[in-house]
């Protein structure tokens, strides 16, 4: 039984990372040549989230538990998370140009969870009893639910700094090299008003992802806190990854504060929300690595 379980979830893998694979080519050639018709990657997105979501659903009937207990598991929730969202996205803008940012980073995590994590760490295991309560499922799936909208936010700020700093800032000496060298990717004529409509567009979506990430951030970490208090008799204890969760917090606090309050937009706010872009993976998985503190039992969560 197990090994027929193994054996679907493998055919599983595959067929996501093909679908995402296809999607991400049909989005960059349906740009490259302005087709307006966005179905087929729309198509393969929705296949790639049924199928990991499938995935989890025999997980959590073969182990018992909800599918959440190691890095493996965590990073297929992750990436169905981002394909919900990306779907969601296009389907209320109709807009193909969000699948040039989303897909290829749906992409590397699906090929990193599948084909370069080492076997051990993808095998499914008992609970260990700091993990057997009712708060891994709301702790742990809140987090992840905000990881994929911070992390679809501050791609599309970083999208906006790549446009702004190599485009707007050195205007003629693009559009001559992108006419010239790459004049098949983007048509001399249109270059500008794409571009300024590219540019408004991703700070526009980054700033409502971010604004939808963060209180599912808030409410991660309140949880988490409950469960600590219930698991160890204290709310916080200022462990490495307790430590950079609040440092996430914080930095897309004051990147709400300073768009709402101070009326930051533009290059600003999304240096900001990219600095969040990175802290949220040292909080995701680079703290693991130290396999230290209350959440050695995670390691590689």
């Amino acid at each position: 039984m197990q090994t027929n379980f193994l054996f679907i979830e493998n055919i599983l893998n595959n067929l996501c990372f093909v679908s995402l694979t296809s999607a991400t080519l049909i989005y960059w050639i349906q740009n490259s040549l302005n087709w307006k018709t966005i179905s087929l990657a729309s198509i393969s997105i929705l296949l790639s989230n049924i199928f990991l979501f499938t995935s989890l659903i025999l997980r959590w009937y073969n182990s018992k538990h909800f599918p959440l207990s190691n890095l493996y598991e965590s990073l297929l929730f992750l990436c169905w998370s981002l394909t919900l969202i990306h779907y969601f996205i296009e389907k209320k803008t109709s807009s193909s140009w969000i699948g040039l940012i989303t897909t290829p980073s749906m992409l590397v995590i699906q090929v990193f969870t599948c084909f370069f994590l080492p076997e051990q760490l993808q095998q499914s295991s008992p609970l260990i009893p700091a993990l057997k309560s009712n708060w891994l499922i709301m702790h742990v799936s809140v987090m992840l639910v905000s990881y994929a909208a911070l992390i679809c936010g501050s791609l599309f700020s970083i999208a906006y700094l790549w446009v702004h700093l190599f485009i707007e800032l050195n205007q003629q000496k693009t559009l001559y090299f992108l006419s010239t060298k790459l004049g098949v990717l983007i048509s001399p004529i249109n270059f500008d008003s794409r571009l300024v409509e590219f540019s408004h567009n991703c700070e526009n979506y980054s700033y409502r992802l971010i604004g939808l990430g963060f209180p599912f951030l808030t409410l991660g970490i309140l949880s988490g806190a409950i469960w600590a208090n219930e698991a160890w008799g204290s709310y916080w204890s200022w462990d490495p990854k307790e430590t950079w969760a609040l440092i996430t917090w914080l930095i897309f606090a004051i990147y709400l504060h300073t768009r709402y309050i101070y009326k930051w937009s533009g290059l600003k706010s999304s240096i900001l929300a990219s600095i969040g872009f990175f802290i949220i993976w040292i909080c995701y998985i680079g703290v693991n690595l130290l396999g230290k503190g209350l959440h050695s039992y995670g390691f590689f969560l």
